[in-house]
């Protein structure tokens, strides 16, 4: 007797192994269509196609670029892959739930964040990048044309309990030659003259707009970049459980 159930949504719009090479591409980094038809090695048009029906399905948002109107870039959207995933396995079986990892300790990862001016998304990026990774990460940012900080990012972070107030901006040239373990450019112009750093660690790119001059812009950047920076920490190297709970006995 066939089931009457129907095949969960996230199955049948990741299933092909076309979607399914582009979705594991954009889990680490917003690409245009160009670089994606690179990576995955098929023609344009076919890759087109299938991220038309990653974006029916929701799984995949499209950004004009602000750098060249004539790119768009794409980013994964992990929390409705992470909502979708869980209803795909609880819809096998009630035991099938998607678990949170096991408690564990970052083992010190530096993250660079840039963008143009280091005055709002780079220094926002940085300081939730530290407020979530706790005392065991090491944050920065910086920019290729540095100006003074946004009042608004200030105030955004205040109301989140988190303090701008000593922060300055910096020029990306004042980290050439430190090594980190992730370079994340969060605008579309820098991302094209980002440097190469030791050790050459994979770009990742957030194609993140300007926020407008209003604190609802800066709110709504917070909140993107905390759920991103969530997801990000968990692709750094971590401890072993029982090394964490041994270091804190």
């Amino acid at each position: 007797m066939e089931s009457s159930e129907p095949v969960p949504p996230f199955l049948t719009a990741a299933g092909h192994p076309v979607r399914w090479r582009l979705l594991t591409e954009l889990a680490h980094s917003d690409l245009a269509v160009r670089e994606l038809t690179a990576l995955v090695a098929q023609p344009q048009n076919l890759v087109s196609y299938h991220l038309g029906k990653l974006r029916k399905a929701g799984l995949v948002a499209a950004r004009r670029s602000s750098a060249d109107g004539r790119d768009t870039y794409y980013t994964l959207d992990l929390r409705r892959c992470s909502d979708l995933l869980t209803g795909a396995g609880h819809a096998l079986h009630p035991a099938l739930r998607l678990q949170p990892p096991p408690p564990a300790g970052l083992t010190g990862p530096r993250a660079l964040f840039l963008c143009t001016g280091n005055s709002a998304r780079s220094q926002m990026a940085e300081a939730l990048f530290a407020h979530l990774g706790g005392p065991a990460v090491r944050a920065y940012s910086a920019g290729s044309r540095p100006k003074p900080i946004s009042p608004h990012a200030v105030a955004v972070l205040t109301a989140r309990g988190l303090d701008l107030r000593a922060a300055r901006a910096k020029h990306l040239d004042e980290f050439t030659g430190e090594h980190f373990d992730r370079v994340i450019t969060l605008c579309d112009r820098v991302k094209e003259s980002c440097p190469e750093f030791p050790g050459h660690p994979r770009p990742t790119h957030w194609s993140l707009a300007e926020p407008a001059a209003e604190p609802a812009a800066f709110e709504r950047l917070a909140d993107e970049l905390t759920e991103r920076i969530g997801f990000l920490l968990h692709t750094f190297p971590r401890r072993p459980v029982d090394d964490v709970q041994a270091a804190g006995r």
